[in-house]
């Protein structure tokens, strides 16, 4: 079993934008804004916590869904890409919430809808499920990914648990400005998922 650690900084690197976290940042922004700053470093942990769990369980248990589901893994690529498409598209076009990722009203908002649908909303979601059911993947790679994972989740808590310092530094231009590029990686990544399930079909 070995360690690619290029293969780790890649994988980290695009969940970290996958998980999109200036616009995650702005969302909890919108719903934190009369809490306290205790109270929204809590929040901080629950939602990196409850994203790390989520997306774990997505990634290694991926591969058994498309085998009970009976569905292709071309096939889901093609769909999970349109979704990331449209889901970055969305950030490109506005700076509110993309398509898919309405914030919901509930008092515990760490796991819904910080967690789910804000930080691993369907494309996000999609993407991780590609990832874990690729044939042919070792326990090294699992590892390696997992790890990733939890990079990821860990930069979102940064993010989140430095909220106010990030506004400050920041303030509303430069994270729009973030979000949109943001959104135009996601557009490009989901351009990539689409390609690699048509030529998966076309067997190309």
């Amino acid at each position: 079993m070995t360690f690619s650690f290029a293969h780790f900084i890649s994988t980290a690197v695009r969940l970290t934008l996958l998980c999109t976290p200036f616009f995650v940042l702005s969302v909890f922004f919108s719903i934190t804004g009369e809490l306290t700053l205790n109270e929204k470093r809590i929040l901080a942990r629950r939602t990196a916590t409850a994203v790390l769990m989520a997306a774990i369980v997505i990634y290694l248990f991926g591969g058994l869904l498309f085998q009970y589901l009976g569905i292709t893994l071309n096939a889901f690529r093609i769909g999970a890409g349109l979704v990331l498409m449209l889901s970055g598209i969305e950030l490109v076009r506005t700076t509110g919430v993309p398509k898919g990722r309405d914030v919901g009203g509930d008092n515990d908002v760490s796991v819904v809808p910080l967690a789910i649908p804000v930080t691993l909303g369907p494309g996000t979601i999609g993407a991780l499920l590609e990832m874990g059911a690729k044939e042919g993947v070792n326990l090294s790679t699992r590892i390696n990914d997992c790890l990733a994972i939890a990079v990821a989740s860990a930069i979102l808590f940064s993010v989140l648990f430095f909220a106010d310092s990030l506004a400050k530094l920041l303030k509303g231009k430069g994270i729009v400005i973030v979000t949109k590029l943001t959104g135009m990686y996601l557009v490009a990544l989901a351009a990539e998922i689409i390609f690699t399930g048509i030529k998966g079909f076309l067997h190309i």
